[in-house]
């Protein structure tokens, strides 16, 4: 192979290069500056005037390097799904790149393009599938804290505008910025967008100022029952997995705790109801016996059984429940089967999800006999800021997330799960409690360090006292919908400078 021929293929091995580094950046491996490093090489791979053919292609590479690599716990629940998520998410960043201009206003363009791709991912399909995104990566970094300003969409845009920044026309970073011929050279454009990005960083800790300490603190137990990963409910009696957690409560002492958090869908009845369950007895007399309030997870039929409810409950040391909240956010092709007759037709395997869950529509709140509210998220709603948002909004002073990934092989979703717990303690400036059946459990803080995760498949019941806190953020009281339209406009805009700027060369006149 020729010199000229090894040098055709460098802007694509950039490309997939930069896309792996951001995935690299990414829970259970990452070091978060792996993504800066990242989108920089899949600048250099673009280049300053790329074609439409090498933008697409470039693009798609990028993205799916990444997006396959983040994803790759997505194989073992479906292959065939895991292939085409992440062939269509990574069409958005082939859509991205083929949208962005070219030239000097690239450095600002082509970050807000990428920022809409990942946006899009927030709300479709299916409602949203928020996988293996950048911000994830960032969790564990000191760029985290941005997300109480604008949520996912603006730490997306800050991460993206430096990567390119680094190896775009940016004189900012004069030692890292690439020389890729005459016309490559420092510009305005990058200045203006670096220092943007470096200056919401800078303010992003004046985003809580309105969040304050009631003075109130609630112990809270999170217990895991334990046992095997990579298991399925119709696999795993529901008794056994009911009878661990059971056992591992036994083990907490009167008079040290004061909620106790159970995971998601521990206890699964079948053809009656949780309130005439002979599980809600056991449960109760656990209450009882420590004399406060469970926050149960479980899973009961529809009163037509035709489909399920997966539901988090409180328990009172009466034996009463006294306030419920149904699960809004179901996972698609786990919880719910979308297009399931059009499936059906082709011959796909819809029996793998015989019945769909029954979404809810109360607010994300469940309500403590001593009136305390507790915003809670079951499971896959974590990823989905806004799900949070509304139960903070309805009065949450703390946040649950009971899940359940015993699901899953390996630990790459668990891991980014708890990084996804992360960004919504710092979002809203509260504490975040999880609870998994078989790991991983933790208590997250609100500036987003994670204390006492436990181990996978371990059985365990950890406790610490939470401070309940009152008040908003900014990503609370505005979200992240202005952010997005400003990623819209800095695109419009940017591509109009570009094209006012060629037109401007074409008609110069010849000296």
């Amino acid at each position: 192979m020729t010199g000229r021929s090894i040098a055709s293929f460098r802007p694509a091995l950039l490309a997939s290069g930069g896309g792996l580094l951001v995935a690299l950046s990414l829970p259970p491996w990452g070091f978060w500056p792996l993504a800066l490093v990242g989108i920089a090489m899949f600048e250099t791979a673009l280049g300053e005037f790329p074609t439409r053919r090498q933008r697409l292609a470039r693009g798609w590479l990028f993205g799916a390097a990444w997006l396959y690599l983040g994803m790759c716990w997505m194989w073992f629940l479906t292959i065939p799904g895991y292939l085409a998520a992440g062939a269509v998410f990574a069409s958005l960043h082939a859509l991205a790149a083929l949208v962005s201009p070219t030239g000097p206003w690239r450095v600002i363009g082509r970050p807000a393009a990428h920022t809409l791709a990942e946006a899009i991912r927030l709300v479709v399909p299916f409602g949203g599938v928020p996988l293996a995104t950048l911000p994830i990566g960032q969790a564990a970094g000191p760029f985290a804290r941005i997300v109480s300003v604008g949520g996912v969409v603006l730490l997306t845009w800050v991460i993206f505008q430096i990567g390119f920044a680094l190896a775009g026309p940016s004189p900012v970073v004069p030692a890292l910025a690439r020389k890729r011929g005459a016309t490559a050279h420092g510009e305005w454009h990058g200045v203006i967008g670096a220092s943007l990005a470096v200056l919401i960083w800078v303010i992003s800790p004046l985003a809580n100022n309105s969040v304050h300490a009631t003075g109130v603190e609630m112990r809270v137990a999170a217990v895991q029952g334990g046992g095997e990963q990579g298991t399925h409910a119709v696999d795993t009696s529901a008794q056994v997995v009911l009878d661990r957690h059971l056992e591992a409560t036994e083990t907490i002492e009167p008079g040290t705790v004061d909620v106790v958090l159970w995971p998601e869908n521990v206890v699964d009845v079948d053809d009656i109801r949780f309130t005439d369950s002979e599980a809600l007895a056991e449960i109760a007399a656990e209450a009882k016996r420590l004399d406060v309030p469970f926050l149960v997870g479980i899973t009961e039929d529809t009163l037509d059984d035709t489909g399920f409810l997966n539901a988090q409950v409180v328990v009172t040391p009466q034996g009463d429940v006294v306030s419920r909240y149904d699960k809004v956010r179901r996972v698609p092709f786990g919880e719910y089967m979308p297009l399931r007759g059009l499936l059906d037709a082709i011959g796909a395997p819809v029996d793998l999800v015989p019945r769909d869950a029954v979404a809810g529509d109360d607010p994300a709140v469940l309500v403590l006999p001593d009136g305390t509210k507790v915003s809670v998220v079951i499971s896959w709603e974590i990823f989905f800021g806004d799900r949070v948002d509304e139960g903070v909004d309805a009065g949450g002073e703390f946040i649950v997330n009971p899940t359940n990934g015993s699901s899953y092989t390996w630990t790459v979703l668990q891991s980014q799960q708890v990084a996804s717990s992360r960004l919504r303690a710092i979002e809203q400036d509260r504490w975040v409690v999880q609870a998994a059946p078989t790991g991983f459990s933790a208590f997250v803080s609100p500036d987003g360090d994670v204390y006492q995760r436990t181990s996978v498949s371990e059985q365990e019941v950890i406790v610490r006292a939470v401070e309940l806190r009152s008040g908003r953020t900014w990503y609370g009281r505005f979200g992240g919908l202005p952010w997005a339209l400003l990623a819209v406009a800095t695109l419009v805009a940017s591509q109009w400078f570009s094209r006012r700027g060629r037109e401007s060369e074409s008609v110069a006149p010849t000296p």
